[in-house]
């Protein structure tokens, strides 16, 4: 099962992603998480990232792409993967689609984890509330930002998605468990 998951910041993609890789034994791959992994293991690729990151500059698609495109040959991948964070513009998208032909694979589904904006504002605040704040970007200025740039430049990857026949909807306002079997029916389909 390849999948991707779509969704706003808060919207359970996270936690959904745990849920499914527990379901069907395959990884969840955060672009965060990889970067971090190929600048640890010293990969070409990751060094480049960290030289990048270093410099204070933002990692260019094409250096994240390939850093993806890495991850997907490992093994853990070869029985699928859960994209969560990537892509996140069409671009991205577009290279994506590229790197699993030349791989020879396809995607199974994108799940669109759906939510309201200012519900999600306050789950936000109360997980602040809840630990305290432990997490930087807990508070409603950085999440209104967030939610302004996913509907600017990841948005748009609902239509492209729905367009290729991939696109699956949830409401993610949902309990977990009602979204997680949300989910599944939808794979099911």
């Amino acid at each position: 099962m390849r999948l991707i998951l779509l969704g706003p910041p808060g919207a359970g993609k996270g936690t959904q992603a745990k849920i499914l890789l527990d379901a069907y034994s395959i990884p969840q791959l955060s672009t965060g998480d990889i970067l971090r992994a190929a600048i640890a293991a010293r990969t070409p690729m990751g060094l480049e990232a960290k030289a990048i990151m270093d410099r204070g500059d933002l990692v260019s698609d094409t250096v994240v792409n390939a850093i993806v495109s890495e991850r997907l040959d490992a093994p853990d991948c070869a029985n699928g993967f859960i994209l969560d964070g990537f892509p996140r513009t069409i671009a991205q998208a577009e290279a994506l689609d590229a790197m699993l032909t030349d791989k020879g694979l396809a995607l199974d589904a994108v799940i669109e984890i759906r939510a309201d904006e200012d519900t999600l504002v306050q789950r936000v605040l109360n997980r602040a509330k809840e630990t305290g704040g432990a997490r930087a970007d807990d508070n409603e200025d950085v999440i209104r930002k967030r939610l302004g740039v996913y509907r600017e430049l990841t948005a748009p990857l609902v239509a492209y998605y729905e367009a290729q026949g991939l696109l699956k909807s949830v409401d993610g306002m949902s309990p977990v468990a009602q979204v997680s079997a949300d989910i599944r029916a939808a794979l099911a389909e």
